[in-house]
């Protein structure tokens, strides 16, 4: 309704640069329940000993309590959209969401290793479709919007989740029986899913509508496809390195399967499991190239620095676990500056600077020794923290710009697998890396001569992110009129 002249009221518009509270309150309902997921794939990490004690299992067969949760994850994530698009992302998102409390009750109440590994399957086959689903819920409901900002919150649980997970399984361990492991879960499922019933919009698919067909084809190659990758990966560390036949059967197979579906997907006009030809936006193909060697730096330091403090400086694993605090709280303190400047600026340079950080940071611990001052240490990871969190709210915001409501889905699933498999890599690599340069080296000394060694790999992966950066998409353009007209809202002062 207009305002009469001569009333003495005039319009108001809304902010354009203010987040809209319904994203906000859909956000925080999403990553309630996201919080479960992200923390259950860390948090067993540091239990697989205790767990091989109290079920009387030999390690080899109590990880895969680990790997068969992650390979179930990757399986489930291509087939995302595809759900998203038969059930609605409120139904999917819930129903998934109960999949994986099942799977946590059930695994609290295992007797035996065999049934721990079933249930953690259950348990993967629930996380590896809320993975994704979380930022496709929220990007679509902030229709393109003041994306940093936004991601600053979705990146919340990916940031806290290999840094906390294992001081909360550290702590858990120390104060109470392994099956709280998997008992911790609960109350974020269940509150999680209270709220995503009441504050999830209801998005379910016209029962008259057309209906996605599932590319079953595309099924058959892509989720076994990398799930073979990610096993082939895992194994590295427990063998002669990628020369093993048990890591090599695996990628080539992998490597055959997902290079089948990309050839397959690329011929499609329509109908992929995932849509692939999102790679010909810019913002699509660098930020996931990026987020691949972000997930190295990532998840391939997080296997070096626990590992350091525990071998080289005597600490337990909650001991250990503490000491990653820094890296946490920096996490957390860049996500407010970093969602600022990405909408202003734009990712590609607070993503250039970010990695630039991180490897600056990670240069102190190419030079530890068995004395380096703990609190020089700790100043570098929260340093380290700091320039992360910038950096993966910069890439995850910069995967969606300019994509339509319906590529969202399908950009969420690309972007999750590429940081996930570069985990993988990263791991693998410096894993390697660190078994070559300790060798039979037994004392303190010897040991962090070793871990030098890895951790300039680690720099120099993420040194190699930072002239990629600029490849990412600027400042962001101006707002059409159309959305502009949308943003404001006149009202009656």
């Amino acid at each position: 309704m207009s305002t009469p002249k001569g009333t003495g009221s005039a319009p108001v518009a809304a902010d354009p640069d203010r987040v809209d509270p319904a994203v906000w309150r859909l956000a925080i309902t999403v990553i309630v329940g996201a919080l479960a997921v992200v923390f259950d794939t860390t948090i067993v990490s540091v239990a697989l000993n205790d767990l091989a004690k109290e079920l009387d299992a030999p390690l080899s067969t109590i990880q895969w309590v680990s790997t068969g949760y992650l390979l179930a994850v990757f399986v489930t994530i291509p087939l995302a959209g595809w759900a998203q698009s038969r059930l609605g992302g409120k139904r999917l998102w819930i129903a998934s969401l109960g999949v994986f409390l099942l799977g946590s009750i059930l695994s609290a109440l295992a007797w035996n290793a065999a049934g721990l590994i079933a249930f953690r399957i259950i348990q993967g086959i629930g996380g590896g479709i809320m993975m994704p689903l979380t930022a496709t819920l929220i990007m679509q409901a902030a229709k393109g919007r003041n994306i940093g900002r936004v991601m600053a919150i979705i990146t919340v649980p990916t940031a806290l989740g290999p840094i906390l997970g294992p001081v909360l399984g550290g702590l858990i361990l120390h104060l109470a029986d392994w099956r709280w492991l998997f008992f911790v879960n609960i109350p974020f499922c269940v509150v999680g899913g209270r709220l995503a019933w009441r504050n999830l919009p209801d998005d379910r698919p016209a029962p008259d509508g057309p209906r996605a067909r599932l590319d079953v084809i595309g099924v058959l190659l892509l989720s076994p496809g990398v799930a073979a990758l990610i096993y082939g990966l895992s194994r590295v560390g427990g063998s002669t390195g990628f020369a093993s036949a048990t890591v090599l059967i695996p990628l080539i197979g992998g490597l055959a399967l997902v290079g089948g579906f990309t050839a397959r997907a690329l011929t499609r006009t329509a109908g992929a499991l995932v849509n692939l030809r999102l790679f010909r936006h810019r913002a699509v193909a660098s930020s996931s190239t990026l987020l691949f060697l972000g997930g190295i730096s990532l998840y391939g330091a997080m296997m070096l620095l626990p590992l350091y403090f525990q071998q080289v400086r005597g600490e337990d694993a909650l001991g250990a676990g503490l000491l990653l605090i820094p890296q946490g709280v920096g996490a957390l303190l860049a996500r407010g500056l970093a969602g600022t400047y990405t909408d202003r600026v734009g990712p590609r340079w607070v993503a250039l600077v970010a990695f630039a950080v991180v490897a600056a940071a990670g240069v102190p611990f190419a030079f530890v020794t068995a004395e380096t001052s703990e609190v020089l240490l700790m100043a570098a990871l929260l340093v380290r923290g700091v320039g992360l969190g910038a950096a993966m709210i910069a890439l995850s915001g910069a995967a969606y710009v300019g994509l339509e409501h319906e590529e969202i889905p399908d950009a969420s699933i690309i972007t999750r697998v590429a940081q996930q498999l570069g985990g993988s890599v990263g791991i693998a690599v410096l894993a390697v890396v660190l078994q070559q340069s300790t060798g039979d080296a037994r004392t303190p000394r010897a040991l962090a001569a070793g871990f030098d060694d890895a951790f300039w790999w680690a720099v120099a992966f993420t040194a190699v992110a930072v002239p990629l950066s600029l490849l990412l998409p600027g400042r962001p353009g101006p707002v059409a009129p159309s959305d502009k007209a949308e943003a404001e809202a006149v009202v009656e002062v």
